[in-house]
């Protein structure tokens, strides 16, 4: 026996007994009657985001009225029609020139303010940072707590791509002074639009 095959069979001999099950962490939710949407309001203006005032307006038609001066508008909801086509064979890199994006999230985070995009929600996945300006759709009653309730969201498990994003894009490395559209979107609009039909033409969940 060589001795690779002696450490190695003696490494196989004192192998620690199966791995034991892991703790059982609790999901630290807020106190029964937590306003959800009322704590993701001000968790997503705090991170920079935008909350356009709709009144008792249809904020679909508010959100396409929002849009209808940009220039290139690259859209994911059928209700807001864009004038740059966009199928899963779109180059990533074109969507460049894109002057605002229009997408709806699968879900929101109470505790950080941030939408969860996925691979579905953006057909193309550099539509969510490209643009010079987001405008997101996001039914209320998608909004869970906190990240730990985040994660049991089957979005992590049934696509190849989700990404929790928390406003614009934003530093402020370069002496102390906040720049937004650093790396990204510059803006990011927020629409609250329940139980709408999503862009597979289902009704959301």
């Amino acid at each position: 026996m060589s001795s690779r095959d002696d450490i190695l069979a003696r490494v196989r001999a004192h192998r620690p007994a199966p791995a034991r099950a892991l703790p059982e962490i609790p999901f630290f939710d807020p106190p029964a009657g937590t306003d959800l949407l009322a704590t993701f309001t001000q968790s997503f203006l705090q991170m920079g985001g935008t909350l356009p005032e709709c009144g008792t307006a249809d904020p679909i038609a508010v959100a396409r009225q929002s849009v209808s001066t940009a220039r290139v508008v690259c859209s994911r909801v059928p209700e807001i029609p864009g004038n740059r086509p966009l199928t899963a064979d779109t180059p990533p890199a074109s969507l460049a020139d894109v002057d605002v994006g229009v997408v709806c999230a699968s879900f929101g985070v109470a505790e950080t303010g941030s939408l969860c995009l996925t691979e579905t929600d953006l057909l193309v996945n550099t539509l969510g940072y490209l643009p010079q300006h987001l405008v997101v759709l996001l039914d209320p009653a998608q909004i869970v707590s906190n990240l730990h309730r985040a994660y049991q969201r089957p979005e992590w498990r049934s696509g190849h791509y989700a990404v929790l994003q928390s406003g614009p894009s934003a530093t402020a490395d370069i002496e102390g002074v906040l720049v937004h559209g650093a790396q990204g979107v510059r803006s990011l609009r927020l629409f609250f639009v329940p139980h709408r039909t999503d862009t597979s033409g289902t009704a959301a969940a």
